[in-house]
C-alpha cells in the first residue's frame, strides 16, 4: 500500500514542482480560454494530456523509445509557447468549438513530449520493480489529480478576474497567455539545441 501512495505522490509532485513549473505553465495556457461551463471539455483535454504523458513514460520505461534529453528539454517549452501563441491568435474567437479534434490530437502529442521529459527519472525510480505497469498507473493518477487542482485554480482565478475585475474574456486570455509566453521564452533560450 505504501508503494501505491509513493507513485501517486511522485506524480502529484511532478506536476506541482515549483522548480520545474513547465507543466503548470502548459496547463495554464491550455485552460485559460475556458470557464466552468466547459468543465467536460477541460477534463477531457487534461485526461488526454495525461494519457500521452503516461504512454511516453510506458514506452521509455520498457525501452521501446529513447529520445535525446536535450531535444526533449527544448521541445517541452516549445509546446508551451505554441499553446500560448495559439491563445493569442485565437483570443477573439469566443467559441473554442472550431477544429476541436485537432486540439485533442495536439494535446495528446504534447503529452507524449512532456512524458519523455520525465522518462529517465521514472525509469530510475521504477528499476527495482518487476512490472512497471502498476507504478505507471499510480503515477498517472497523481499527475491527473495535480492537473485537476491546477485547472480548478485557473478557472477560479479566471472567474474572479472576469467577474469582479471586469476583464473581458479576450483580454484575460491575452494577458495570461502573454505572461506564459514571457516566462517560457527564457526556458527555450536556456535549452536551445542550436
Amino acid at each position: 500500500m505504501s508503494e501505491f501512495w509513493l507513485y501517486i505522490k511522485l506524480g502529484f509532485g511532478h506536476v506541482l514542482d515549483w522548480h520545474a513549473y513547465d507543466h503548470i505553465l502548459f496547463l495554464i495556457a491550455l485552460t485559460v480560454g475556458y470557464t466552468f461551463d466547459n468543465w467536460k471539455r477541460i477534463l477531457l483535454l487534461v485526461t488526454i494530456f495525461t494519457i500521452g504523458h503516461t504512454l511516453s513514460l510506458f514506452l521509455a520505461a520498457y525501452d521501446v523509445v529513447s529520445v535525446n534529453s536535450r531535444l526533449v528539454e527544448f521541445l517541452i517549452p516549445l509546446t508551451i509557447l505554441i499553446t500560448g501563441l495559439f491563445n493569442v491568435f485565437t483570443a477573439k474567437n469566443t467559441s473554442k468549438n472550431s477544429k476541436i479534434g485537432i486540439l485533442y490530437g495536439v494535446t495528446l502529442f504534447f503529452g507524449l513530449i512532456h512524458g519523455l521529459g520525465f522518462s529517465s527519472y521514472f525509469r530510475a525510480i521504477s528499476s527495482n520493480v518487476n512490472s512497471k505497469i502498476l507504478p505507471l498507473i499510480e503515477f498517472a493518477l497523481g499527475v491527473e489529480a495535480a492537473q485537476i487542482i491546477i485547472v480548478l485554480v485557473v478557472l477560479i482565478v479566471s472567474f474572479i478576474f472576469q467577474t469582479f475585475f471586469r476583464f473581458s474574456k479576450r483580454d484575460w486570455i491575452l494577458v495570461i497567455s502573454s505572461i506564459v509566453i514571457g516566462m517560457v521564452i527564457p526556458m527555450l533560450i536556456a535549452n536551445k539545441i542550436w
